[in-house]
C-alpha cells in the first residue's frame, strides 16, 4: 500500500509541475505577444508621425515655393536663346540667366567650384534645371562656407565666384536672378525649392553629371 501511495504522490507532483510549466508557458505567451503588439504599435505609431512630419514638411515647402520671391528678377525664358555654339557669348546679365550656350554642361550636382567657371558651360546647366549660386570677394568667407555646405547637400546645385557681378551674393536659375543677403537668407531655401528643376526648366530631367568638372 504504502508503495501505491507513494507512486500516486510521485505522480501528483508529476502533474502539478507539468500544469505549473504549462501555466508558465501560457503567461510567457501571453507576455510576448503582448510585448510584440506593443512594439508593432509603437512602429506604427512612429512610422505614421514621420511620415505626418514628412508631409508637413513637404506641404510647407510646397507652399514656401508659391510665395512670391522678394525683388526677384524675371526674364522670358521662352524668349532666350537656346543655340548651341562654341564661341563665346556677351551675356547681358552677369551672372547670365539664359541664352545661347556651350553644347557642354558644367557639372551641377553638389559641385563647389573655387574658381570662375565658363558662362557658356554654366548656362548650359540651368537648362537642365539647376540653380547657381555666385559670390564675389566682398562675401563674407563664413556665409560662402554656408552656402557651399548647403550645394553639398543639394542636387541640381553649383557655386562658384563672379568677380564682376552686382552684388556680393546671387541666385540664379534659367530666366531667374535674386541677390540674397546671407546663406540664412529665407530667399536662398524659396530660391532653391521653386527653381531646381523646376518649372522654368527647359530641359527637366536633364543631365547634371558627365559635364565639364573646372578646374
Amino acid at each position: 500500500m504504502a508503495t501505491r501511495k507513494n507512486t500516486d504522490d510521485r505522480r501528483a507532483r508529476i502533474e502539478a509541475l507539468r500544469k505549473a510549466e504549462q501555466a508558465r508557458e501560457r503567461r510567457n505567451r501571453f507576455i510576448t505577444i503582448g510585448l510584440s503588439a506593443v512594439v508593432v504599435a509603437g512602429l506604427v505609431g512612429f512610422g505614421v508621425y514621420v511620415i505626418d512630419k514628412q508631409s508637413a514638411k513637404e506641404e510647407q515647402r510646397e507652399a514656401l515655393a508659391k510665395q512670391p520671391i522678394a525683388a526677384e528678377k524675371s526674364w522670358d525664358a521662352k524668349k532666350l536663346g537656346r543655340t548651341h555654339v562654341d564661341k563665346a557669348v556677351s551675356y547681358p546679365q552677369k551672372p547670365p540667366v539664359g541664352g545661347d550656350h556651350h553644347q557642354a554642361w558644367m557639372n551641377c550636382d553638389r559641385n563647389v567650384y573655387k574658381e570662375p567657371i565658363p558662362n557658356e558651360n554654366a548656362v548650359h546647366s540651368l537648362e537642365h534645371g539647376a540653380v547657381w549660386v555666385t559670390y564675389n570677394d566682398k562675401a563674407p568667407k563664413d556665409q560662402v562656407k554656408k552656402l557651399e555646405d548647403r550645394v553639398k547637400d543639394t542636387s541640381y546645385t553649383m557655386i562658384s565666384p563672379v568677380q564682376d557681378q552686382a552684388d556680393p551674393i546671387m541666385l540664379t536659375a534659367w530666366g531667374k536672378q535674386v541677390s540674397v543677403d546671407s546663406a540664412s537668407d529665407k530667399r536662398v531655401t524659396q530660391f532653391f525649392e521653386k527653381y531646381i528643376q523646376g518649372p522654368q526648366t527647359p530641359e527637366p530631367g536633364a543631365a547634371c553629371t558627365s559635364g565639364v568638372s573646372g578646374k
